[in-house]
């Protein structure tokens, strides 16, 4: 994903899953950022982030 800020990093293989990303990325959008959970495949993480505006 380009033009992203990664802002935390879950394993993949937490007992949960994805939930605590989930929970993490609802807290921020509740703050106002616009967060996203992506996985990323290469370090079997899930990732939350927020897109930057550099164009």
């Amino acid at each position: 994903m380009t033009g992203a800020r990664i802002l935390e990093r879950f394993p993949a293989g937490s007992p949960r899953g994805s939930w605590p990303a989930e929970e993490y990325a609802a807290e921020r959008r509740a703050e106002g950022k616009p967060a996203t959970v992506v996985m990323d495949l290469k370090t079997d993480a899930f990732l939350v982030v927020v897109r930057t505006d550099e164009d």
